[in-house]
């Protein structure tokens, strides 16, 4: 048995990564209206007790849990025994196969070392070509889009025991969200704002594990184990006089109302230039009584927004910059700081190409000049993004 002393001493450890903080959920409203196709969330949980603090650009961990009806299909595929005992880590943590395929490991990620793996527990011919080395990039491209409930139907009979396949399973790992809340602002809070991810593919529905559990089965007065990740690479910057430019279409916006709800408290001087963009304004414009309210109250100096689906040709926020090319470069010249969250793949791309092009054209310089330009932005700390 532990001492008390011991016990005393566990429960004064520090909330952290490894020893979570249950933070209770306070609000979990949907900020799409009626007609939209997307489910955005914004989440209000309470840190008291925790001992967290945060700044302007840090992120939220959330250990998720998995979806019941996955968990359910897998242990009906297998044919396996809810209540078996699995070990579950190196130090020989143990918990039964229910609980341990629920909340310890990541069941909606394939690897290659998986599939590897799992290749000596059966004779399936087609999976034994896959995991040699010329296929190297068919194996990749199998992983991609699914999970172990594809692999397990895909490539059986297994001659594996329970144990066995969950020892193929890494533990399930965090997912980060920026801090969508100033802590000067909320103290004892922190707010997210999470879009459910829901898609088909390989003839099966598929759905985000911290997005949908956030969405569908976390309700107000339930806890998310959670804590803070602080982000070294995406803040305000020092001085409260510098003027920021902010762009951060969709869920990018969450650390914008960061940044402005802590401006608006400290009444800052510097100016601020927020280009949010969406697919409708009537269903799609988040927090968008809350931004009208900020901009009326000059915390705000100017809002640009890009509704992509409710004109003929779509229209996106790289496109309201070039219209605003001369003044977002007359910004720039007087040291405004650029700050770009959102989608890595092509948002943050087309906007680094249409910034080029603003520093290029305004700045009447050759393309090579402006790149220089813009690349000693990011080494003054004037240019900053945080895409995912």
């Amino acid at each position: 048995m532990k001492s008390t002393l011991e016990e005393t001493k566990l429960e004064k450890l520090p909330f952290s990564r490894t020893n979570p903080f249950q933070a209770k959920v306070l609000k979990n409203i949907n900020l799409n209206k009626t007609g939209s196709n997307k489910e955005t969330r914004h989440i209000e949980l309470s840190l008291k007790g925790s001992g967290f603090s945060y700044v302007p650009g840090d992120a939220l961990g959330v250990i998720p849990s998995n979806d019941p009806e996955l968990v359910a299909s897998l242990i009906n595929e297998m044919e396996w025994d809810e209540e078996t005992v699995v070990t579950v880590s190196k130090q020989g943590e143990t918990l039964s196969l229910k609980e341990a395929l629920t909340n310890y490991f990541e069941i909606t990620l394939l690897t290659k070392k998986i599939l590897q793996q799992a290749a000596v527990f059966t004779e399936n011919e087609e999976l034994q070509k896959l995991v040699l080395v010329e296929n190297t990039k068919h194996l990749k491209e199998y992983c991609y889009g699914r999970d172990l409930l594809d692999m397990l139907r895909d490539f059986g009979p297994w001659s594996a025991s329970t144990q066995e396949i969950v020892s193929l399973l890494r533990k399930v790992t965090p997912r980060l969200y920026s801090i969508a809340s100033s802590f000067t602002a909320n103290p004892d809070e922190v707010h997210l704002t999470i879009g459910a991810v829901r898609y088909t593919a390989h003839g099966r529905d598929r759905k985000g594990v911290c997005s949908v559990l956030c969405s569908e089965r976390v309700q107000e007065g339930d806890t998310l184990p959670v804590y803070v990740q602080a982000n070294k690479h995406f803040y305000l910057p020092e001085s409260q006089d510098k003027d920021i430019i902010m762009v951060g279409p969709g869920t990018g916006i969450a650390p914008f109302r960061s940044f402005i709800q802590e401006r608006a408290v400290n009444k800052v001087n510097g100016l601020s230039w927020l280009f949010f963009g969406d697919q409708h304004e009537a269903s799609d414009f988040l927090y968008q009584s809350e931004l009208e309210k900020y901009k009326q109250d000059g915390v705000l100096t100017q809002i640009d927004t890009a509704f992509s689906r409710d004109s003929a040709q779509k229209i996106y926020v790289q496109h309201k910059m070039l219209e605003h090319s001369k003044e977002l470069f007359e910004w720039i010249e007087q040291g405004a700081y650029f700050y770009v969250c959102g989608d890595k793949e092509y948002m943050a791309k087309d906007v680094n190409e249409a910034l080029i092009t603003i520093i290029e054209k305004e700045g009447a310089m050759a393309r090579d000049a402006a790149e220089a330009y813009l690349k000693d932005m990011q080494k003054q700390g004037r240019y900053q993004r945080d895409v995912y």
